[in-house]
């Protein structure tokens, strides 16, 4: 891969895994332990941060993808990209439709038992930081 397309890649993989990491393992679990906030206002919290973190992810995936389609890149490089960007469009796509109305339906008053949804939620972002630190590795080691 040439050096320009792996630098600006990889650039941006780490990015990407650094907000993925401090966001979804760090801000979403901390911010219901801290004194005075409900399930409502951690929910609504979370859906803003969330939404502008997924915001940026489409931004940045859409960088890694241009950069390693220009860069001439190995198969491997090409299918960790291609897992990333599956990862994050189910996420998008399937699991955060969900989350949110079972959000609304929380923040509307209803009593609801615990999701699984967002076990699934934190699997796909497990399966992305794995993907995310591969591809950067990768890109690294070109």
């Amino acid at each position: 891969m040439n050096t320009t397309s792996a630098a600006t890649a990889g650039a941006v993989v780490f990015l990407w895994l650094g907000m993925v990491l401090a966001i979804s393992f760090l801000e979403a679990p901390l911010k219901f332990r801290a004194p005075g906030v409900t399930i409502p206002i951690g929910l609504g919290i979370g859906r803003m941060v969330f939404r502008a973190l997924n915001l940026v992810e489409v931004v940045l995936a859409v960088v890694v993808v241009a950069a390693v389609a220009v860069g001439g890149p190995s198969a491997a490089v090409v299918v960790l990209t291609g897992a990333v960007a599956v990862l994050l469009a189910v996420q998008l796509g399937v699991v955060r439709p969900r989350l949110n109305r079972r959000s609304d339906r929380v923040l509307a008053g209803e009593e609801l038992p615990r999701s699984r949804g967002h076990v699934y939620y934190v699997a796909f972002e497990i399966a992305k930081v794995i993907a995310l630190t591969a591809l950067g590795i990768s890109l690294l080691a070109r």
